[in-house]
């Protein structure tokens, strides 16, 4: 700190000056480091400014732009299963559909020409679920053959493992949990589903269901040559219990991937709030306060015109004593 040295009529220094033209350096210096942080917004602009404080807030910066790009990940994985759900729906409504024809076709009270129209229009329906499983599609894959998964990026640990979270929709994928018939009459319950099985309207297990063809549909015919076939009174029950079966298994795989969605809508609520958190803690640890940054650049700036007024008044001293040698 400045000691008030005056060093009377001494000629090898002007203490006085020196003292002066030290603080008014001070204050300048004072007064560049504030106007930075003003200019800035940044109370730490580099690692002089606060050590520790600089290690921390560029740590936590780094981390922050990994959690960002998590976030974008799981957004990716949540385009996957909203696709996904929306593609089963469809496929779920194109059922129904086809279920409700063949329920209308059981009734006594139909004909011959009602039921084979009746089957038509559900062919048409089938033909549908093959183009909304065709055209379910992510980034140039497809979703519903079977052969889909992905592992996505959803955080990190203090160590910087990463965490994630698959989707899988490969064939035989366990947790689907779905039912099949086993070709006695019966359906049973099994842990696989061969999902593959939607993407093929003609293949023989529909929807793991054996038997269930939906091309079937398109057979049934009033003139003899195939006869009603799946909408016959003795197959219109089989029809719409293996169509029912049809749709719990898809159900299943929706429901699967709607509990996957789930948990990334709750991580991605959890990244954005992290982030948030995260932004907090640098801005309190980097960002200048820009209130009593200004209350000390106004500071500096009145210490520095008292200096300069100092500094003068302290050059004109040698001129005092000069008037000895008059």
């Amino acid at each position: 700190m400045p000691v008030a040295i005056s060093g009377g009529s001494r000629i090898r220094n002007n203490t006085p000056a020196e003292n002066a033209y030290n603080a008014l350096m001070q204050s300048s210096n004072n007064i560049a480091k504030r106007q930075l942080s003003i200019s800035t917004g940044k109370r730490i602009n580099a690692a002089s400014d606060d050590v520790a404080g600089y290690i921390t807030a560029r740590s936590l910066t780094a981390r922050n732009g990994s959690l960002k790009s998590a976030l974008q990940s799981v957004g990716d994985a949540k385009n996957v299963t909203a696709i996904t759900q929306d593609a089963l729906d469809n496929v779920n409504s194109l059922l129904t559909t086809i279920k409700d024809a063949a329920a209308t076709a059981s009734s006594a009270a139909l004909g011959t020409d009602e039921k084979v129209a009746l089957a038509k229009g559900a062919y048409r329906m089938a033909q549908q679920v093959q183009t909304v499983v065709d055209s379910t599609v992510f980034g140039g894959k497809q979703l519903l053959d079977g052969t889909f998964s992905g592992d996505w990026s959803i955080g990190f640990m203090a160590n910087n493992t990463i965490l994630t979270i698959g989707v899988d929709l490969t064939t035989n994928n366990t947790d689907f949990n779905t039912s099949f018939y086993d070709g006695s009459g019966n359906f049973q319950s099994t842990n696989s589903f061969d999902i593959k099985s939607i993407k093929d309207i003609g293949a023989a297990n529909f929807a793991g269901v054996s038997g269930l063809n939906l091309k079937d549909l398109n057979s049934v015919s009033s003139d003899g040559s195939g006869g009603l076939g799946v909408f016959s009174t003795e197959n219109i029950k089989t029809t719409i219990q293996s169509l029912t079966f049809a749709l719990n298994n898809i159900n299943k795989v929706a429901s699967y991937v709607g509990g996957i969605d789930n948990r990334l809508t709750s991580q991605d609520d959890l990244l954005r709030s992290q982030i948030t958190n995260y932004n907090a803690a640098i801005s309190r640890i980097e960002d200048a306060d820009m209130a009593t940054e200004q209350l000390e650049l106004v500071k500096a700036q009145f210490l520095q015109t008292s200096s300069i007024t100092s500094l003068a008044q302290a050059n004109n001293n040698p001129s005092t004593f000069m008037q000895l040698f008059r």
